[in-house]
């Protein structure tokens, strides 16, 4: 495919896109050196071997796919220029979007009422390494919800149409990556730690 035939509109919107991917292989990237470390470090003598993840954080998992699966809703409603349904599934996909940092924090509570501190003279690197990973995503978590709450603004300015949905679409790929990844980042702490 020629990047370089269409109108202007179609390659700014190209390049927004790629823009966005060089993002997210960055963002891969850099979970992957983390987890690799994980790995690395968990022959350490000091390593937990015992740890098993809290309860909250297989909620907020059940509560991440749920965003994913009404921002994929809402993208359909909007396909379809069904204003109410979108903008009930946009507002769907923030509850649970916020309900997923919530549990992720009760997690980290779960975690310190067992004794276990990420930081300090009570904290070890098992504990360490799982407050910097969870952490992380979170701040991309707040990051999407950013992006989605301007989507929500944007949708309620009518900016968003079947036929103008570049700004809806970008929003929708990097929530599906992030949920994606804590897929990822869940299951491997979940299996691997």
């Amino acid at each position: 495919m020629d990047l370089t035939q269409g109108t202007l509109e179609e390659k700014h919107g190209r390049a927004k896109k790629m823009m966005l991917w060089f993002g997210i292989i960055s963002l891969v990237m850099s979970f992957a050196g983390w987890t690799s470390a994980f790995v690395v470090s968990s022959t350490r003598p000091d390593w937990l071997e015992d740890f098993q993840l809290p309860n909250a954080f297989i909620i907020s998992t059940v509560f991440i796919i749920l965003s994913s699966i009404a921002f994929l809703v809402a993208k359909r409603a909007l396909k379809k220029d069904d204003r109410k349904q979108v903008t009930i599934w946009l507002l769907a996909t923030l509850v649970f979007g916020l309900l997923f940092i919530f549990n992720q924090f009760k997690g980290f509570q779960e975690i310190i009422d067992l004794g276990y501190n990420f930081t300090g003279p009570t904290s070890n690197v098992t504990m360490s390494y799982i407050y910097l990973i969870a952490m992380v995503h979170i701040l991309h978590v707040v990051a999407g919800l950013i992006c989605l709450l301007v989507v929500i603004y944007n949708h309620f300015k009518q900016k968003y149409s079947s036929t103008n949905m570049l700004g809806f679409e970008l929003a929708a790929t990097f929530w599906h990556f992030i949920d994606i990844l804590w897929i990822y980042l869940f299951l491997f702490l979940y299996f691997v730690g």
